[in-house]
């Protein structure tokens, strides 16, 4: 007994100090990620993640993958576009590829990620373009389908068998962005929050600095000049997270957060205290010279792999005039977002992560959300081993750990691994 009682405090403390630890280390301003060279230690990242190098018209697929952790601990990894499952044990060691299954064991063909767990024993996947959501149990085998009548851009499992759903609806002269409480037994749905957006205003933002060429060969060769052009509007859908029992809406674009109750009835509103940035109009046009004078230099030989370098010429010459066409229309400053993604810790906290100022750049600026509705500090996250790729698909607390799918730095082969991170003050 006493030995008992020795360890439950061990265990007590032990929790107590994962809980101050992580608020610590965010007041640091850095925060390093260092990886647990145990976790996953003995995988073969090529067999196992031999899709890595999938291509769909002609752009890798790596990025696309996901992951999701199960009540004990395993991971489930994401293929985009491949019609099986990965699953690990809780110390991250390859246990098996797995399907979704009908009860007479008929795989169902389905390509979309596994997105959540309701109730801790269902397993929901993405909503395919007519809406429906499959179910299963943890094992793959399918339960049951939702069907929702519009486009789904997110899901958040809560309590009760409820989905918190974000929803886009294309209208004849707007479009609608909306959230939904969506009952799991009963399919029934109680819209909480939604926005319109004129089409107009919206679409000719878009248009401008994205441009394709397509060769006769039916390959096709694409860019976008500008950073954060095609944030406009409500086009970032609301990011939601559920915490103490409450659903917190969070909307991009204007860094509203709104709280929720399970049964959809606002809380409070409140507002992220820091400012917005903007391209100025003066950085566009200093952006779209740069790209206009690297394509006017760019070796032919970039296009004319293509197709012939006559049609190589003439998608040189389309693509340049379609920049310069845009350069004459740069007349106002574009507005980035005040946070591009957000992802709740273990100790209840959620981190509201900025657009990274520099392609590439590998620091992120954090605000902490605790549930008094205070941003306690900003700080950053650094890696030496990994480049960090931060969005709560690839990246979920468990314990005071970071679960992570992440590209290793000069790996040997296939880049991509699981990987769980410490979380250590710089």
């Amino acid at each position: 007994m006493k030995n008992l009682m020795i360890l439950l405090s061990f265990l007590l403390i032990t929790s107590t100090l994962t809980s101050q630890n992580l608020l610590d280390i965010y007041k640091t301003g850095k925060v390093r990620l260092v990886a647990d060279k145990e976790y996953a230690s003995v995988n073969n990242w090529e067999k196992i993640f031999v899709s890595y190098y999938d291509t769909v018209y002609g752009k890798p697929m790596a990025n696309r993958k996901s992951i999701v952790l199960l009540p004990d601990g395993s991971v489930v990894v994401n293929h985009a576009y491949r019609n099986y499952y990965s699953l690990f044990n809780p110390k991250g060691l390859f246990v098996k590829d797995f399907n979704i299954r009908k009860p007479d064991g008929e795989v169902i063909k389905s390509t979309k990620s596994i997105t959540g767990v309701l109730d801790g024993k269902i397993l929901l996947t993405d909503a395919d373009n007519m809406g429906k959501i499959l179910c299963t149990d943890l094992e793959g085998n399918y339960i049951k389908t939702l069907t929702l009548d519009y486009m789904v851009k997110g899901m958040v499992p809560l309590p009760g068998r409820k989905i918190a759903v974000a929803g886009w609806v294309i209208w004849k002269d707007k479009f609608r962005d909306f959230v939904a409480i969506v009952d799991y037994e009963t399919n029934d749905q109680k819209v909480i929050w939604e926005h319109f957006t004129e089409r107009g205003s919206a679409n000719d933002r878009k248009k401008m600095f994205n441009y394709t060429y397509r060769f006769e060969n039916g390959t096709s060769i694409g860019l976008n000049t500008m950073p954060y052009s095609g944030y406009t509007g409500m086009s970032i859908p609301p990011r939601m997270e559920y915490l103490n029992n409450n659903l917190i809406i969070s909307i991009p674009s204007d860094g509203d957060i709104l709280v929720y109750d399970l049964n959809g009835n606002l809380l409070r509103k409140e507002k992220v205290d820091w400012q917005a940035r903007n391209i100025t109009v003066e950085e566009q046009k200093e952006i779209q010279n740069n790209f206009i004078t690297k394509y006017q230099t760019m070796d032919e030989s970039k296009y004319a792999a293509f197709g012939s370098a006559e049609e190589g010429e003439k998608a040189k010459q389309t693509i340049i005039s379609q920049m310069e066409e845009d350069l004459g229309k740069i007349s106002k400053p574009i507005n980035i977002p005040y946070f591009s993604n957000i992802i709740k810790d273990s100790d209840g906290n959620l981190l509201f992560f900025e657009f990274p100022r520099e392609e590439g750049e590998n620091r992120f600026n954090v605000w902490v959300f605790q549930e008094t509705g205070r941003f306690i500090c900003q700080s950053s996250f650094i890696c030496d081993d990994y480049d960090l790729s931060i969005t709560p698909g690839k990246m979920v607390f468990r314990d005071g750990y970071i679960y992570a799918l992440q590209e290793l730095r000069n790996a040997s082969g296939n880049p991509l691994r699981l990987v769980r991170f410490r979380l250590t003050s710089e």
